[in-house]
């Protein structure tokens, strides 16, 4: 199984005002991992101001922020190898990495939105 890193900013939160642009990627992301993490696969998520001993502990993300600054992240890291940098992954891109095919993808997704949804609180009743 593979590995997959996201090295963020700052991980979004309720408390730093998630819900527009950028953010609303950031938390994209968040739920997607949640859910690629409920079906066992192995995805971290460390951000710049969270985890700073996780970024100095990987050399290539430390050498390029020195050379290219923050704008460079999300770093995204599959295995050890840089796969992408300077914006989030599709979630396609997540699933693949993780072994899933784009059905087991949407399956995934389809039973995190079923289980987050309060008895009448959604739009089912």
């Amino acid at each position: 199984m593979k590995t997959i890193e996201i090295y963020d900013p700052q991980i979004c939160n309720s408390s730093n005002g998630c819900g527009s642009g950028a953010d609303r990627e950031a938390l994209r992301i968040k739920t997607m991992l949640r859910a690629l993490t409920s079906e066992g696969k192995k995805v971290l998520r460390y951000g710049l101001i969270e985890n700073p001993d996780v970024f100095a502990r990987n050399k290539e993300v430390s050498e390029i922020i020195s050379k290219h600054g923050l704008d460079v992240l999300p770093i995204t890291v599959v295995d050890g190898e840089i796969i992408r940098k300077g914006s989030y992954p599709s979630n396609l891109d997540l699933a693949t990495w993780s072994g899933m095919t784009q059905e087991e993808l949407v399956l995934m997704l389809m039973k995190t939105k079923m289980t987050n949804r309060s008895f009448c609180g959604g739009d089912c009743c």
